[in-house]
């Protein structure tokens, strides 16, 4: 990581150079190549420290204030190890619903291409009433719907569980 400390009425000493040093390498595990500008200065009795780091064509940022220098440098660490953390996770979050919608959209292909009935299957229709359908399906909770002639009009009726588990929808032919 390439660093440039700025002291604004304040003589930058080893000590404090050192720190700063030892304390970026917090932040260099995250990136391969990045650049720190450290602007540290004086107002009364404040001390203010300023870092900023780009990195990937990123931009972090942290401005603290303290009495304490040191103190000041360490909230601003802390402060940019959360944008970066918080930046990271957002990229891998994009990344991955990406993926998911790649995903989807393969699956959905996949759909169309096989528009094919691949099980037939064969069963009785008996003449009940729609009543005794209902029973009839309750009877096998693994169905979702019953053909039956109806007793009634002697034309083939559907009778169907709807989604909400407790209803039933009869499906009728016209004229």
């Amino acid at each position: 990581m390439k660093i440039r400390i700025i002291g604004k009425e304040l003589k930058i000493t080893e000590a404090i150079n050192d720190y700063v040093e030892k304390k970026l390498d917090r932040i260099d595990k995250y990136f391969e190549d990045a650049e720190a500008d450290v602007t540290l200065k004086t107002e009364k009795n404040e001390q203010t420290a300023e870092i900023c780091v780009i990195a990937n064509g990123e931009k972090y940022r942290a401005v603290t204030e303290d009495k304490d220098m040191y103190a000041s440098i360490d909230r601003d660490i802390d402060i940019l190890e959360g944008q970066i953390r918080k930046a990271k996770t957002k990229k891998e979050k994009m990344m991955k619903d990406a993926s998911i919608k790649t995903m989807e959209v393969e699956k959905d292909h996949i759909a169309e291409i096989s528009d094919e009935i691949i099980k037939t299957s064969y069963y009785e229709i008996k003449p009940i009433t729609p009543e005794d359908a209902v029973l009839e399906l309750k009877a096998h909770p693994t169905h979702n719907f019953l053909a039956f002639i109806n007793v009634e009009t002697g034309k083939v009726n559907v009778i169907h569980r709807l989604k909400d588990g407790k209803n039933y929808g009869l499906v009728e032919p016209e004229a």
